[in-house]
Parts: structure tokens; C-alpha cells; sequence
């Protein structure tokens, strides 16, 4: 007999794969196409992003549905790494989920806003629209080099406000911790933010969050594929993979270096970021039509 389960799942990143880091929004016509006709075709699609959900609802589901979602697709939006998620409908964003526990310490968040304001307005602006994370993003009209070169100093700058709370905080390989030693949340920085969240949250964390959505809702695919611009986005698969899923991971970035994986890493030669992103899902699109296509063939 064959099986009517999906020949694979996509878990998904947003910045740089799907949306271009330099716009902020899908450019390129082809993205929004494809992951519609992978929907449709009943792959799962599941963006298991930092951004929010109200980021998502504009910049993503917008052209999702402009593409012609079909009600029978199963599509959702991990946001905040795992913090907040929704289903998304050819009626559009569903109803936001919170979980409430992994939200940042009160008062923090206008400590940071206060920050920008008086400090960086002129490098960043703060994310308003996240509801379990404090951000601060590049401003669009400001280079990459000139905020990267500060970075550093705004999130530091931030975690001083966040150990005058009491709490710790962990940056990369270094711990700013509280009066006890203890660190709780993490500034993760990328090449366009850094977001402050708890410990707890993760693309592992998005991943686990995506399976209990899908739970109940048809077949599990037989593989998967992730799709990641920084070495965070690994851990998708990773997760995948220890739990026994057959797993790729595209890396549109992969400058960065690919780190060993006990999983296959894919890159798109000299395409990066949405770029990247557009080839591989037009490359997965393909593979429906093709059983013998793979992606080492189309490598």
C-alpha cells in the first residue's frame, strides 16, 4: 500500500529565508507561490520564527493568502521562539496563543524602551509588537556594519538594566549573572536585532511547539526540512533528529560556518538569505511531482 503521509514537513525561519533582511518582507514572488502550493499539496509549513505575531500576520500571511491558501492546508506561526503561536487559514491569522510564563521581568520592558529613546534612537527602534520579548531592531535606513559595530554596546547596555531587576542574563559564551550566580534569560542577537527572552524559549523549543500543533491533525511526514540564516536556526533539526526524524537543515547563510551535524546541511552555492530560501522551495515543490527527485540531486 501507499502511504498518503507527506513526503516531508518544512519548519522555517522568517528573517533571511522567506523575508529579505534588508527589506523586512517578502520580495521575491516566487516565496509566497511556492509555500502556498507546498501547503496545498498537504506538506506541513510551520515558520518557527523570533518575530511576532503581528509581524508574521503582516509580512507573511498576507501573501500566503494572495497566493490562494487552501482550506485543507495545515500551516502555523511559532513566534517568539515558542512563546506565542497561531494557526494560519485561508480566513487569515487565527487566534494568538500566549504562553504567559516566559514573559520577561515587569518593568524591564520600559527600561529598554526608555533606553533606545534616549540613548540609540538614531541605530535602533523598539520592537513594539512582541508580547513574551524585549527587542530592539536595526533601524532600515542604517547600515549593517554601522549596528553591528554597536551591538554589542546597546545589549549590554540592556542587561545592565536587567541585573538591576535581578536578574541574569547569558550573551553567546558569557554570562552576565544575578547576585546569586543564577542567569534566566538570554540576549540573543542576530544581524538585524537582539532579543531578550527566557532561557526556556528556542528554535528547539518552536520545534517541540510545532509537533504538539500538528498532533491530531492528519499524518506526520515521513522527513523534514529546515531553513535557517544563523546557527541558532541548527537547532530545529537538531531536535528533529534526536527524536528519531529524518531531517536536513538548509543553511542560507552559511558563512557563519556549518558546525558538524549528524544531519545533512544544504546550501544554495553563492545564492544567500530569501534568495536561498526561493531556490530550495521551488527545488521541494519540484520533489512532490518527481519521487526520484532529491535534494543532493538537485544540489
Amino acid at each position: 500500500m501507499t502511504s498518503s503521509a507527506p513526503r516531508f514537513g518544512l519548519l522555517l525561519d522568517v528573517d533571511g529565508p522567506i523575508a529579505s533582511p534588508v527589506t523586512r518582507s517578502i520580495v521575491i514572488p516566487s516565496i509566497s507561490r511556492d509555500l502556498a502550493a507546498l501547503a496545498n499539496a498537504g506538506v506541513p509549513v510551520i515558520f518557527n520564527t523570533g518575530r511576532s505575531d503581528v509581524f508574521i500576520a503582516g509580512e507573511v500571511v498576507e501573501p500566503l493568502l494572495a497566493a490562494g491558501l487552501q482550506p485543507h492546508a495545515r500551516v502555523y506561526a511559532i513566534c517568539e521562539k515558542g512563546a506565542t503561536w497561531f494557526e494560519i487559514t485561508p480566513q487569515g491569522a487565527g487566534e494568538v496563543s500566549i504562553d504567559s510564563s516566559l514573559t520577561p521581568p515587569a518593568g524591564f520592558d520600559d527600561d529598554v524602551r526608555a533606553l533606545v529613546a534616549e540613548n540609540y534612537a538614531d541605530l535602533v527602534f523598539y520592537d513594539e509588537t512582541k508580547r513574551a520579548t524585549v527587542t530592539f531592531e536595526q533601524r532600515i535606513d542604517v547600515s549593517t556594519k554601522s549596528f553591528l559595530a554597536r551591538q554589542l554596546e546597546i545589549d549590554e547596555a540592556a542587561i545592565a538594566l536587567l541585573n538591576a531587576r535581578g536578574f541574569g542574563a547569558r550573551r553567546g559564551d558569557v554570562d552576565y549573572p544575578d547576585a546569586s550566580g543564577a542567569v534566566q534569560y538570554r540576549a540573543d542577537p542576530s544581524i538585524i536585532s537582539t532579543d531578550f527572552e527566557s532561557l526556556r524559549v528556542g528554535k528547539d523549543f518552536g520545534a517541540e511547539r510545532a509537533f504538539a500543533l500538528l498532533e491530531g491533525t492528519g499524518e506526520m511526514p515521513l522527513e523534514w526540512r529546515t531553513m535557517g540564516d544563523s546557527r541558532g536556526d541548527y537547532a530545529m533539526a537538531t531536535w528533529l533528529h534526536e527524536r528519531g526524524e529524518t531531517v536536513a537543515h538548509v543553511d542560507v547563510r552559511p558563512a557563519d560556518g556549518i558546525p558538524d551535524t549528524a544531519y545533512p546541511v544544504l546550501t544554495a552555492g553563492d545564492l544567500i538569505h530569501d534568495e536561498a530560501g526561493a531556490l530550495f522551495l521551488t527545488r521541494w515543490l519540484a520533489m512532490l511531482d518527481d519521487a526520484e527527485l532529491t535534494d543532493d540531486r538537485l544540489g
